[in-house]
Formats: C-alpha cells, sequence, structure tokens
C-alpha cells in the first residue's frame, strides 16, 4: 500500500524548527503568516506577554476579491502593515509558519514591506 506523506504534519515540523530561532518582542514582534488553499492570515505577535498587536485577513469585512491569490496577499501585507503602524510597530521578526518563501507567502511580504514595515 503506497502511503502520501502528511504535508501539513511536515510543514508544522518546519514551522517547529523556524519557531525554535525566532521570537517575537516587544520591541520586535513576530509577523506570523498562515496560509490556507482560500485565504491568508498575517498577525503580528509580541511572544513575551502572549499577545496579537495587529492583524489582517482575507476573511475580514470589507476585503475585496479572492483570499486565494497573490494579488490578495500582497493587500493583506498592506494592510498588516497598516494596522502594525497605527500600534506604533515599525520593525518585525517575519515568521512564514513553515511554508516555503515563494509564491503567496512572498507577496505578503513584499506588501508589508511596501506598507512600511522592515524585516
Amino acid at each position: 500500500m503506497i502511503k502520501k506523506p502528511d504535508s501539513n504534519a511536515a510543514r508544522l515540523k518546519r514551522h517547529g524548527r523556524i519557531r525554535n530561532k525566532i521570537s517575537g518582542t516587544a520591541e520586535c514582534p513576530r509577523l506570523c503568516v498562515f496560509r490556507s488553499a482560500k485565504h491568508i492570515y498575517a498577525q503580528v505577535i509580541d511572544d513575551v506577554t502572549g499577545r496579537t498587536l495587529a492583524s489582517a485577513s482575507s476573511m475580514q469585512k470589507g476585503f475585496e476579491g479572492s483570499g486565494g491569490n497573490k494579488e490578495a496577499a500582497r493587500a493583506i501585507g498592506k494592510e498588516v502593515a497598516k494596522n502594525a503602524k497605527a500600534a506604533g510597530i515599525e520593525t518585525v521578526v517575519f515568521d512564514r509558519g513553515g511554508y516555503i518563501y515563494h509564491g503567496r507567502v512572498k507577496e505578503l511580504a513584499e506588501g508589508a514591506r511596501e506598507g512600511g514595515l522592515k524585516f
């Protein structure tokens, strides 16, 4: 019997390895990305206190278009950068969530940089 590898379990292992190396503080919080087939989510997290400081997703009210493409990912990156700026955050550390830095994850990061976040 041929067994199909569990790609999400492999992603979670990669994410765990990444999280061992990076952590967000109040001065430099973590920009965390999660993507599903239909939507993309981004949060700016202070890991010391365990609080989400800013967030944006393709499921929020007022978001136009599909959340499963690169244009939407760039728009969410700009939106999370705007929300982070409103919370007084300038620099973040990027957490790609175990995903390859390619496609929607890369577009979200570039959108956040366009929005004014430094990482």
